[in-house]
């Protein structure tokens, strides 16, 4: 039986649902993880503490996907400074936040609060300044995630706009042992709440029981990864385990199986590859050199947002 954030699927919506998620096409080909990247600690915006695991030098980028940060801590000192007024030209940034909250305002009047379950998916396009600061919870736990996602070339400078989705807006299924919240993607008859992206993403956040295995059939053609949140988690035919803070680098295949021994949660993020050149600085990210000289010099200007 499938939950959704208003009730159940019953008979053929819920088989599809099952059938899209467990995989059982004998013509599937299980995606492999080619490589486990551990986050690193850094530091960004006014002194944040977080854990990159991609767009470090371990793993620079994976077509389109650009950086994936993790925010995790009760203390405060970690995370208070918040990110103030920066811009962005040329991608979009996805924020997931699992407790605790962020409140963000930009250039153009937009604000709003992205907290307990809820995610906003910006699209900058050709230019933004804003600002994200945090709303820890009572216990001054604060967890959430950032990933930046690449535009195609011709899509760069198109007018920024904004997703924000609260918790309920967010289809959440319980498949077997497994509660997954679909984010962006399709299981079964049942899609993400985000829509309208170019490259079609897929963004789950599935967790397992102890002894669960969860399946969810991608695009072939799709770069995809995950991240453990939570607990130790393996994926594919050889079972290769990722465990909380570390990245796992799936490889090509139609579909992915993961199990967990002991139970844990994770992101299975993927999407079409857009196999363009990148040219990325700071906030900016273009095709070209000339084009990553020209958004510094706008926004220097002040008419990076114009």
């Amino acid at each position: 039986m499938l939950l959704t954030r208003r009730g159940f699927l019953t008979g053929s919506a819920a088989s599809v649902a099952v059938l899209a998620c467990q995989g059982t096409s004998k013509f599937s080909t299980l995606r492999e993880v080619d490589r486990v990247v551990a986050g690193q600690s850094s530091r960004d915006g006014a002194g944040v503490a977080l854990r990159r695991s991609l767009g470090s030098r371990a793993l620079p980028m994976l077509d389109p996907f650009l950086l994936l940060d993790e925010i995790h801590s009760a203390d405060p000192a970690d995370y208070t400074a918040g990110f103030p007024q920066h811009p962005h030209r040329g991608f979009e940034t996805v924020s997931y936040v699992l407790r605790g909250g962020f409140q963000h305002r930009d250039s153009v009047g937009n604000h709003g609060l992205i907290h307990d379950g809820g995610a906003q998916w910006m699209t900058a396009g050709k230019g933004i300044i804003h600002e994200e600061m945090p709303r820890p919870t009572e216990t001054s736990e604060l967890w959430g995630l950032q990933l930046w996602v690449n535009l195609p070339a011709a899509r760069k400078m198109i007018r920024p706009r904004y997703q924000d989705l609260g918790a309920s807006q967010i289809p959440e299924l319980d498949i077997a042992d497994a509660r997954v919240r679909l984010v962006a993607g399709q299981i079964g008859a049942t899609r993400g709440a985000v829509d309208g992206i170019d490259i079609q993403p897929t963004m789950l956040d599935a967790s397992l029981h102890a002894g669960a295995t969860f399946r969810h059939r991608l695009p072939g053609g799709d770069t995809a990864f995950v991240y453990v949140l939570d607990g130790a988690v393996s994926f594919g035919p050889r079972a290769t385990q990722v465990s909380a803070g570390e990245l796992g680098v799936l490889g090509t295949g139609d579909e992915i199986a993961a199990t967990s021994t002991s139970g844990g949660r994770f992101l299975l993020v993927a999407g079409t590859p857009l196999r363009e050149p990148v040219a990325r600085r700071g906030p900016f990210v273009m095709t070209t050199d000339a084009e990553l000289r020209q958004a510094f010099a706008d926004y220097q200007s002040g008419t990076l947002t114009l």
